[in-house]
């Protein structure tokens, strides 16, 4: 298996608690299990993927593609994979530990929300993709529940995470492969057309639309109806939600939920959008509108799947991850640290496939004691 895959080679290691004190289980998966980690050396806290070989089986080609796309990637907006070891009959990824929540719910706690803020995050991830594209690199999974922000800080940076259906682009062949998520996936996978790196500036056009408005551009509880309203590219910006939102990033949103890939606007395109590079961006508070919208829309999504919420809590507290990792900061109030994040991600997880199995009879938010 490490033979087949590109970048380093895995690290043997007898036994990896040697090296990492495992602190507890944030999820379980499938095939995996994600572990809140102490490295022993540096005492700098990690999260831990844990894969049992024997359950790879059949599956190496997912993972090695999984890894070996993680292994070129240093950004700064991209969770990172720092190691890999190999022990006994497991493998382990250290990854990066993002702690800092779920960017829905970081909206609907601020009192205070404009388009500039929105601007700014949709600038993250454009630089954070672009670098994607310049490696040849297609995400084909962008959407809200895989950007996390780093940190708890109020002007923390956000993280693109999941890169369980990235893919490198081989010039001698084209990307044909249906797949994504329902609603953030672009008209030419739909139409079941070959594709490119394109797929990703629409899923990011879809995004932006979001974060400007609280509900997605498309929506039906019918898939095949869903389907007939993105392959056609039928969105509307819709009064009263839209009434004070800027021409510019009405403009801006076209030209990436644009529907001919060819037209398309590009990352680079899109970095110099007056709405992103210049100061077209509205200051005009949006908070209550769009926070009201996101609760109606995406508060329940985040409970199909569920993490051990408890114990991050309780080690969070413990450990005062709360306070800032990008310098000096204050540490979380009750309410601020951790909550699930929607689809089942768990923090500084890379992959759906660690995240854990369906809870019975979850709540519909996390206690007030948590």
């Amino acid at each position: 298996m490490p033979g087949a895959m590109e970048g380093p080679s895995w690290k043997q290691a007898e036994d990896i608690r040697d090296m990492y004190d495992f602190r507890d289980v944030l999820g379980t998966g499938a095939f995996s299990e994600v572990i809140l980690a102490e490295d022993k050396r540096t005492q700098k806290l990690v999260a831990i993927k844990c894969i049992a070989k024997k359950a790879l089986e059949g599956k190496e080609g997912n993972m090695e593609n999984e890894i070996a796309v993680l292994h070129k990637i240093k950004h700064p907006n991209i969770v990172a994979l720092d190691d890999i070891y190999e022990s006994g009959g497991h493998l382990y990824l250290i990854m990066q530990l993002v702690s800092g929540g779920e960017l829905f719910d970081r909206i609907v706690e601020k009192g205070f929300y404009t388009e500039r803020d929105a601007s700014r995050l949709i600038f993250q991830v454009l630089d954070a993709v672009k670098y994607l594209h310049d490696l040849g690199i297609v995400h084909r999974d962008l959407k809200p529940e895989n950007l996390l922000y780093y940190s708890l800080d109020e002007d923390s940076k956000i993280m693109i995470s999941d890169f369980g259906l990235s893919k490198m682009e081989d010039p001698s062949s084209v990307l044909s492969t249906a797949c994504g998520t329902p609603g953030y996936v672009a008209p030419e996978v739909l139409a079941q057309k070959p594709y490119s790196k394109a797929v990703d500036c629409w899923s990011i056009g879809v995004i932006a639309y979001i974060l400007l408005c609280g509900y997605p551009p498309f929506y039906d509880e019918n898939d095949a109806k869903l389907f007939e309203q993105i392959l056609k590219a039928e969105y509307e910006f819709d009064s009263p939600y839209w009434d004070d939102i800027s021409d510019s990033a009405k403009d801006f949103i076209r030209h990436l939920m644009e529907k001919d890939p060819e037209k398309r606007f590009t990352c680079e395109q899109a970095l110099q959008h007056p709405w992103i590079a210049g100061d077209t961006a509205l200051d005009k508070n949006i908070h209550q509108s769009v926070s009201e919208q996101i609760k109606k829309n995406f508060a329940k999504s985040k409970w199909k799947q569920a993490f051990n919420a408890t114990a991050v809590v309780r080690h969070m507290r413990r450990l005062h991850l709360g306070t800032s990792q990008e310098g000096q900061g204050h540490p979380a109030s009750h309410g601020e640290l951790l909550t699930p994040m929607a689809g089942g991600s768990v923090p500084g997880c890379c992959c759906r496939d660690c995240c854990v199995e369906p809870a019975q009879d979850l709540p519909s938010a996390l206690p007030p004691q948590l």
